[in-house]
């Protein structure tokens, strides 16, 4: 694949549609129980927060991967592409069946050790079981999607995510409104979803994009690409794994010092504001696509100009949907539940979350730049800063302390964002960066 032919539109649309549906897995989950129990949307939520944090564990390697396997093709080194795509699966495949193991076996000492107590503890438990042990589907399934995605190919995942939905939409309700199985039913229809999307995607795979006998390339095993994969892989999982653990805690201090109201709102807020970041997420992920390509041709000043112009159009929309977000607080609350004191509260929150979504979109579409070329350990640094000073003692501060609730959590989650941004923004002006690159051209 030529870089010339990538573009950030024609790569980002096809992610953006892909990451919207994906988000809309988890959303139509919560959507189908909240109109079954209030309790039971809140679990699964609750059990989402504890597969994130444990999903950063296949981002070790996927994130090397994506950035190795640009770097590569741009360098014209398909066949060291090749290599790493096939470690990819692999490391990602074993690593999965491990995690797998741990979701069934201690799911309720996981979940409780969050905070989650009484009714939220069954119920989420019951979920995790069963998704959890799906877990290393999901690995698989993330190292294929990066793999084709490098290759300029990103439709190819957008169909299978298409087909993703659509199966645990009707599974969900089927198995929910029909034979009223609740948590169990949801977590069956998101699991066997993620089966017919990982068998779709690898016969793609092996048919359009790589041959099976790349996997005769481990033999003897690359120790050098795994040294590589850990060294880019290592920090930026480190910093998504900062930021989703301090995620874990703050979900711990609203299980234990918040109102149940205010855990409600927290879920469907945070459910709605995901269709406020997705086209940040879109844009992100193409732009490290095209970086990577750049910075392995060699073009850095070309990749620096496209760090800019992909930040500056990825804030534009943003803008556009946090206005429409404001706008339409009270319908958009009103989808999930008919509580007007979780109404009410989300309303006000997602207010707060306006300075909260620019501080993020920076993040989300720099910081994929900057992994792009390579730089990974100033985003890392930033992290163990910012997620814990600001957003996890903020939140207590402002939440417990000060006994501001769920606005307090909010307004230091949003002072997290903005700082982290803020220095993102500095380091890409600042060209640090251009020394980064792992792949050499030839």
């Amino acid at each position: 694949m030529e870089e010339k032919k990538l573009t950030l539109f024609g790569l980002a649309w096809p992610i953006f549609i892909e990451t919207a549906l994906f988000m809309l897995l988890g959303m139509v989950d919560v959507f189908v129980l909240s109109q079954y129990n209030d309790l039971a949307a809140s679990a699964v939520g609750t059990a989402n927060q504890a597969t994130s944090i444990t999903t950063i564990v296949f981002t070790v390697v996927s994130t090397a991967a994506a950035v190795l396997i640009s770097q590569y093709l741009g360098a014209k080194r398909k066949e060291d592409a090749s290599k790493i795509a096939a470690l990819a699966i692999t490391l990602n495949f074993i690593t999965g069946l491990l995690i797998s193991a741990v979701f069934v076996f201690f799911n309720r000492p996981i979940l409780g050790f969050i905070g989650a107590k009484g009714e939220i503890l069954s119920l989420s438990g019951e979920y995790l079981s069963i998704v959890g042990g799906f877990m290393f589907l999901q690995a698989v399934l993330t190292a294929m999607a990066v793999v084709i995605r490098n290759h300029g190919m990103t439709k190819i995942s957008m169909f299978v995510t298409v087909g993703m939905n659509i199966i645990n939409t009707g599974l969900d309700i089927l198995f929910v409104m029909v034979f009223d199985m609740g948590v169990t039913g949801v977590a069956i229809a998101t699991s066997f979803s993620r089966v017919a999307g990982t068998i779709v995607l690898a016969i793609v795979l092996f048919r359009r994009v790589e041959s099976p006998k790349i996997f005769k390339y481990l033999k003897p095993l690359p120790w050098r690409d795994i040294r590589d994969m850990l060294k880019i892989g290592v920090p930026g999982a480190l910093e998504s794994f900062l930021y989703n653990l301090s995620q874990l805690v703050i979900t711990s201090i609203v299980l234990n010092f918040l109102l149940e109201e205010e855990l409600i709102a927290k879920t469907y807020v945070q459910n709605i504001t995901m269709m406020f970041y997705i086209f940040a997420v879109a844009i992100g992920s193409a732009s490290q696509i095209l970086i990577g390509h750049l910075v392995g041709a060699g073009k850095k000043d070309e990749a620096f100009r496209q760090g800019i112009r992909s930040h500056v159009t990825a804030l534009c929309i943003t803008a556009v949907m946090c206005l429409i977000g404001v706008l339409l607080r009270y319908p958009l609350l009103g989808i999930f539940t008919e509580n007007p004191a979780v109404i009410n509260l989300g309303a006000t929150v997602l207010l707060i979350n306006i300075a909260l979504e620019f501080g993020r979109t920076t993040n989300l579409v720099l910081i994929a730049c900057l992994r792009g070329t390579g730089d990974v350990f100033f985003p890392t640094a930033c992290a163990i800063f910012s997620n814990w000073a600001l957003s996890v003692l903020g939140s207590y501060l402002l939440a417990v302390v000060f006994g501001m609730g769920i606005y307090g959590l909010w307004i230091a989650l949003a002072a997290d964002e903005v700082v982290r941004g803020l220095l993102m923004i500095w380091r890409w002006r600042s060209g640090k960066w251009k020394n980064k690159s792992i792949v050499k051209t030839q």
